[in-house]
């Protein structure tokens, strides 16, 4: 199987990318809509986007309009947050072997991160550019992130958070932003492809 890592940093809002070689949602919960509820309020409450909330959500007519009783589907976000979660575990793990604090986990960059593995299948390309979101600084910053530094690492290939792991720190690129004294959060997304082929992207940032 085919593994590949790529590492692009962004430093004081100056981008700069590094090469080195080497949703399908699935509806699970549902919210009974409270007085003083938003659609904007339950996004944050379930760590969740605005737009996958109103894909699923077909029923509703005005999703600036809604009431107390309605019935609000939740879907599931992260069906890889166990690998995900393992990943951020694993640089903290890294950082703190280097005396560095711990990155923050940062569930809209987490799902940004997410979003880009999964735009990486279905347009079966592998690069920081994606053909849809542009530069992941972009692509972050079209999201809503907002940031004095940036950086990302993608991978696909690796079957597991260690072995994924790994090949970032083995590559210099890479190493540097999981090591960056600069950043202070991340978000980690992954997807899986039809032939099981899992897509990594790790979002660094330091927001404003």
């Amino acid at each position: 199987m085919k593994k590949k890592i790529f590492a692009a940093a962004l430093f004081l809002a100056l981008a700069f990318c590094l090469f080195c070689p080497a949703l399908a949602l699935a509806q699970d919960k549902t919210h009974i809509v409270a007085p003083g509820d938003t659609l904007w309020k339950i996004a944050q409450r379930y760590e969740i986007g605005l737009a996958e909330l109103k894909k699923v959500n077909t029923h509703i007519k005005n999703f600036d309009l809604i009431y107390a009783g309605d019935k609000i589907y939740i879907p599931e976000a992260a069906p890889l947050k166990n690998l995900e979660d393992e990943v951020l575990r694993l640089v903290n793990a890294e950082r703190g072997k280097y005396g560095l604090p711990a990155l923050k986990a940062n569930w809209q960059a987490a799902r940004v991160a997410r979003i880009k593995s999964e735009d990486m299948i279905s347009r079966k390309y592998f690069a920081h550019n994606s053909p849809t979101y542009g530069s992941p600084f972009n692509m972050m910053e079209n999201f809503g992130l907002k940031f004095s530094a940036a950086a990302e690492n993608i991978a696909y290939g690796q079957r597991t958070p260690s072995a994924v792991m790994d090949a970032w720190m083995n590559s210099p690129g890479h190493r540097a932003n999981i090591l960056s004294r600069t950043v202070t959060e991340l978000g980690v997304g992954a997807a899986k492809s039809a032939n099981g082929t899992l897509y990594w992207t790790q979002m660094f940032l330091k927001p404003l």
